[in-house]
């Protein structure tokens, strides 16, 4: 990840920031539509799960130039995931859902570097949780 995309990456979050709340409502909907099979895994409050993703979100942008010192909190994630039941293939259907999100929320101000710089960071955060739970398993 270059530094030109955690710019991107922060400037487009500042972006969808205020609108999170609506931002996580279309996630949720995007994703359930994509594999209604995830639907069982969120239990609890849909609102208040809402809020737990875009803090994490905002916790992952605000550590881009940091992710050493996120690591251990994104494989601990990953890690408390595959308890859940979440599989590997269900990260690539979050990815979709996440980029669609930015889309809608981002408008014209979604473009190719945008979606590349997202695909990017997203990529390498689920790679990480992905490894946790194979070393959980292992």
């Amino acid at each position: 990840m270059t530094p030109e995309q955690v710019e991107i990456i922060r400037s487009s979050w500042a972006q969808v920031l205020p609108i999170a709340g609506d931002a996580a409502g279309l996630f949720y909907a995007k994703l359930f539509q994509l594999d209604p099979e995830l639907r069982p895994l969120f239990a609890g409050n849909m609102d208040e799960q809402g809020r737990k993703l875009m803090a994490m979100i905002d916790t992952a942008v605000n550590g881009l130039e940091r992710l050493d010192e996120i690591v251990p909190a994104v494989r601990a994630l990953g890690a408390r995931h595959a308890g859940y039941g979440v599989e590997d293939v269900d990260y690539d259907t979050v990815g979709i859902a996440l980029l669609w999100t930015l889309e809608q929320g981002l408008g014209d101000a979604f473009t190719t570097e945008v979606k590349e710089a997202w695909s990017t960071v997203y990529s390498l955060l689920a790679d990480t949780m992905k490894n946790a739970t194979a070393a959980r398993t292992a």
